[in-house]
Order: structure tokens, then sequence, then C-alpha cells
């Protein structure tokens, strides 16, 4: 290859600068045209968008040799890839990777009513030619990557709940690598969704709002377990989460009243997601956007995709941790509670939680606090473990992936934001209490 290695030319592939492909029919004769983009594979093959039945599609077919001319956008130093067709993927994460970078690409240059990705035409890169040039001094790399990764993984190493690996997260994020505006979401398996449990940099917290999966870059990255990376603002439907009354009009069963709103940026021009994962399968996604264009590069997706994999580990050593945690402990005096009553109403539909009237929680995460208040409404409990709640919970929680830790933190913090008498603490490890200002009355809807 020349000594030059594929990973080294990244920036190449960027989209930002169309590339030039050549190649030559069955009769001799050879074609050359633009194309939308190359994108990195690995460090021996590219993929190359299928967007139209065209010549260059024709020749392929009849002659699986071409060449594809790019040029790096910091130095305009010319690359030369001598490529061989091996196949076309039209489903799968390659596919959906190249779908919503394309589909950045053809808003930023107003033609996304043309670009329509019909597949990922896969090739090995068989050599590199260099050509002689003058080309500019190459820009300053930019530093961080590595030592923002170190430092996520100094300090999860050392979290004990869920909290603090979320809180050390985002910290990193915005401190090491300048990115303010995060959040992280979590599966919901049985719903086919992702639910908001942390996040930074919004005017609201998010805290409860849900993405579908498949849905947007967020839901995209979760249901093919692949980064996916934005540069530039998109119109796209499907990956469009700019404006909020876009967003909503996109979910069939969107409840204005029950579903919290996505804390987004109204206009990012930059997003990226890459999905959190452990041995046990999908966890959830880490999420990251920009109002400028061209954000974050493949060394930030590199960041990112370590980080989420530091965060996945240690979520799962967590709930195993949290689960396995002595459930006894001595108890505390039945609490009573004085005051004004709060008046609570359950809807066993989808297990949704109203407060005097207004929307708290829904889901699994409602079906914990309801359970918590009948029982001390019952007996004046107000200590719980982890291991009781998933086991009385066993039939809401289908997934062994599907975090109990994290509906306890969804909850906790829902609670905390309305500023009312009601809270969760943790009283240590798989353990935590149910803390009540006023007395309760409970009306099943």
């Amino acid at each position: 290859m020349n000594g030059t290695a594929l990973h080294e030319i990244r920036a190449c592939f960027e989209g930002a600068i169309p590339a030039v492909v050549a190649t030559c029919g069955a009769d001799g004769v050879p074609n050359v045209a633009y194309i939308s983009q190359v994108f990195y594979v690995d460090e021996r093959h590219v993929a190359l968008s299928f967007q139209f039945f065209n010549k260059t599609r024709q020749n392929i077919l009849a002659n699986p040799c071409a060449t594809a001319l790019l040029l790096h956008p910091g130095t305009a130093q010319f690359y030369r890839l001598h490529l061989r067709y091996l196949r076309t993927e039209t489903w799968g994460p390659l596919f959906e990777g190249m779908k919503a970078q394309l589909a950045g690409i053809a808003s930023h240059s107003g033609m996304q009513d043309v670009f329509r990705l019909l597949g990922s035409d896969v090739y090995e890169v068989v050599r590199i030619e260099v050509p002689e040039s003058h080309p500019l001094a190459a820009p300053a790399p930019r530093a961080g990557w590595l030592g923002a990764v170190r430092r996520a993984s100094e300090q999860l190493v050392r979290c004990v709940s869920l909290d603090d690996a979320l809180r050390a997260v985002l910290t990193t994020l915005s401190d090491s690598l300048g990115v303010p505006h995060a959040m992280v979401l979590m599966v919901d398996s049985a719903r086919q969704r992702l639910y908001t449990v942390a996040s930074s940099g919004y005017a609201t917290s998010g805290v409860g709002s849900e993405v579908h999966m498949g849905q947007g870059v967020i839901g995209v990255a979760a249901r093919e377990r692949t980064p996916v990376r934005i540069g530039h603002m998109t119109n796209a439907a499907l990956y469009s989460q700019a404006m909020r009354s876009s967003f909503e009009a996109q979910i069939p069963d969107f409840d204005p009243v029950t579903d919290i709103p996505y804390p987004g940026l109204e206009a990012p021009h930059s997003q990226l997601a890459v999905p959190v994962q452990s041995a046990r399968g999908l966890l959830g996604v880490l999420f990251v956007e920009s109002a400028s264009d061209l954000q974050f590069s493949y060394e930030d997706e590199d960041a990112l995709v370590a980080i989420a994999g530091q965060l996945g580990a240690t979520i799962e050593l967590l709930q195993a941790t949290a689960d396995s945690a002595d459930a006894a402990a001595p108890p505390l005096a039945p609490s009573v509670a004085v005051g004004t009553p709060l008046k609570l109403r359950h809807f066993g539909s989808n297990d949704s939680v109203f407060l005097q009237d207004a929307y708290l929680i829904k889901g699994v995460a409602g079906a914990i606090l309801w359970k918590l208040l009948r029982d001390h409404q019952q007996s004046g409990r107000v200590e719980f473990s982890n291991r009781e709640l998933r086991l009385d919970l066993a039939h809401k929680l289908p997934d062994v992936a599907d975090n109990l830790e994290a509906r306890l933190l969804l909850l906790q913090r829902r609670l905390a934001e309305q500023g009312g008498p009601i809270r969760i603490e943790k009283t240590g490890r798989g353990r935590f209490r149910l803390v009540l200002g006023q007395p309760v009355e409970l009306e099943e809807a």
C-alpha cells in the first residue's frame, strides 16, 4: 500500500469533498463519475454508496476493478485507492451507518430529495497510491481523546452506583472532550424503546423521555448495535430529531400528557450515537450533539465507543453486585407522615402514575413506585431491596439486560425534579428507602 495505511487517511472519508470513481466496462470503455460517499469499513475495506442504476454500477458488475480518488480536506493531498468489488449490503450496521451519514451529506448539499441509498458496495483496498503533489501542512492534531478515555476509565472503576457512573461519563465528555450536550439512554427491550436516564447541557434534563428503537440517530444506533455519526444538519425524516414537533409526529402513539419532552437541541448540525453494550446484550446508547457542522470526527467516535464499552461493563458489574447484595437489614420503625394527604392515581394499562392530577411517571418505573406506595400504605415500611423488587416485578422485566437500577434512578430523578415530598434515597448497595413528607392517598383508576 505504498506505506500508507487506510486508517491514516480516515479524514478523507468524512464526506466533506466528493470522491471521483473510475471504472471500466466489459467493452473496455472507461467511465469517471463523482460519488457521494466513500465509507471506511476497516483497515482493508471501504464501501461506496450505491444510489443510482448508472454506468458505474453496470461497469462494476461486469468488471469488479475500480479506482477512487480522494482528497484530504485538511492538507489537499490526493490519494488513489485501487479497489476490487466484493459484495453489496442492503441492510445491517454498515448500510444504516452509511444511510445516516448520506442523509447529512444530502442535506448539506441541498440534495435530500435526490440522495437515496440503495446499497453499500463493499470493496477490498488492493493498493493506496499517493500521487506526487504539494500538500498543505497538516493541521495540528487535536489532543485529548486518549486522555479522556483514560480519565473515564479511572472514574468508572471507582463507581459504586449507576448514578456515579453516568455522572462520570457526562463529566468526562464535558470537561475533557469539550462536549457539553450529551445524554445516556437505557433500553426498554419489552417496549422496544430507549428512555433517558441522564443528560447534560440542556435547559431541561428530559429524564424519562423516550426514543423508539430505530428512530433517529439514537434509535438506529441501538437497533443496529453500531455507531451512527452525522456531520451536517439533516432534514431526512428518519434521522432528524431537531424540532420537537417533527419528532413527535414520527411517533404513532405519542401522548402529549404522559410523554416527557425530548431534551435535544432544536437545530443540531452534528450528532453521534454509540451503543452501550455488555456480554448480555444492548444496555443503551451514549449520545452527543452540537450546533456546529463536522463537530465529531472518527477520533471522537473511537473515544466514545471505548467509553461506552467501559460504561457497559461497569453497569453490568453494578447490576450483578446490587442483585446479589444481602437483602437482610434491620427494619426501620413504620414511618408516619403528617400533613395534607397527597393524591396519587395509578392506571394499570401502562402503569402511569399521576401526582395531584399531574403526570409523574409510567412503565416499569411507575410500577415500582406504585408497589412501594402500596407496601408503605399497608404496613408502613420504607426499606426495600433491589432483590425483592426484581422478584416481585419479574413480569415487568422480561430481558436480563433490562437494568432495574436504571429504572430506580429514573424514578429517583423524576421525583426530585417534581420537588415534592416523595423521595427515594439509596441506603447501601442494593438497598434504598422511600421517604414521604406527607401521607398518601392511593387510587387505582
